[in-house]
């Protein structure tokens, strides 16, 4: 029976029907980590009729559809234009959900993601943006190596990137789809970013942002070199894309000697017990942040001289 109260003398339903929220997944192969991700989303708390799930094909050489056909609740889109952020706005356009949630094909949500990620979104008035928290996981738990150390507390820090910047990055998000209708849709010009500059539209917007710790997914951290190098040098030049377009040298030199500055809150989440590994992954962490900066700073110039 569902719950009542009395409002002047009658009977009032209380109860609220779950909003639907539709999932968004862009993916370019990564076959078995969607497989993984979607199995976790067909197991999900919220109620099964108040979710679709949208992974996007972003140009994959895979077979993609034999990944999503068993699982029930997914649509298969393809979206041929290169991008992840193209993917997301054709997802956008599809999806039927009075919220959406982003994720990454590559992250495990846990149970009860999308009904705390609902719940923060609804929970305070006038809300745009809810980031949620990333956690990461290791390829052998008892002994990450270095590499994975750093990624793990130099990437994907959503509550100071919602602190400091404004934003939450998009492999856990969760906004309303008038939201995206007011303020428009990710920038498709940008290939890293994107999520920087379209959660900095909401706040400028006025609309309030929230961090849940509770709504969490886990990614895999970087485990290799090359992986932690990719990805630094793709974020270096979608922060210098933002920061060319704004032609405000200033803020480029503010930031760059922040980025400059020795990385001790960085150092102090390193997430391991053991002192010889600890100083290992604290002087890579030193390290890292200024090959950061240097990267940062080559990709500003370049992005510069492409422009002219």
């Amino acid at each position: 029976m569902p719950p009542i109260t009395s409002f002047l003398g009658k009977q009032v339903d209380i109860s609220k029907p779950e909003k639907f929220v539709s999932v968004i997944i862009p993916v370019l192969n990564s076959s078995s980590h969607l497989r993984h991700c979607l199995t976790a989303l067909e197991q999900q708390s919220y109620p099964n009729r108040s979710y679709e799930i949208i992974v996007i094909d972003n140009g994959s050489t895979e077979d993609i559809e034999a990944v999503t056909a068993p699982f029930p609740r997914v649509r298969t889109l393809q979206e041929p234009q290169a991008g992840s952020y193209n993917a997301r706005n054709a997802g956008f356009s599809a999806a039927k959900g009075q919220i959406i949630a982003f994720t990454d094909a590559d992250c495990i949500p846990a149970k009860t993601w999308i009904e705390e990620g609902v719940k923060a979104l609804t929970s305070i008035p006038n809300c745009g943006l809810v980031a949620g928290n990333i956690q990461f996981s290791f390829h052998n738990p008892n002994c990450p190596n270095v590499i994975e150390l750093c990624d793990s507390v130099m990437h994907l820090q959503q509550k100071y990137y919602l602190r400091d910047s404004h934003f939450g990055v998009t492999a856990n998000m969760f906004t309303f789809k008038h939201i995206i209708s007011t303020v428009g849709c990710f920038d498709s010009t940008l290939k890293s970013g994107g999520d920087k500059e379209w959660g900095q539209r909401v706040f400028m917007a006025g609309y309030q942002q929230l961090y849940a710790s509770e709504a969490q997914v886990q990614h895999p951290a970087r485990a290799s070199f090359h992986e932690f190098y990719t990805k630094v040098t793709r974020t270096a030049r979608g922060n210098a894309m933002l920061r060319t377009r704004k032609h405000n040298v200033l803020e480029f030199i503010t930031a760059l000697s922040s980025d400059l500055k020795p990385p001790l809150k960085a150092i102090l989440r390193i997430p391991t017990q053991k002192p010889w590994l600890k100083l290992r992954a604290a002087l890579a962490v030193l390290g890292f942040r200024y090959l950061i900066a240097f990267e940062k700073a080559n990709a500003y110039f370049r992005v510069m001289k492409e422009s002219h």
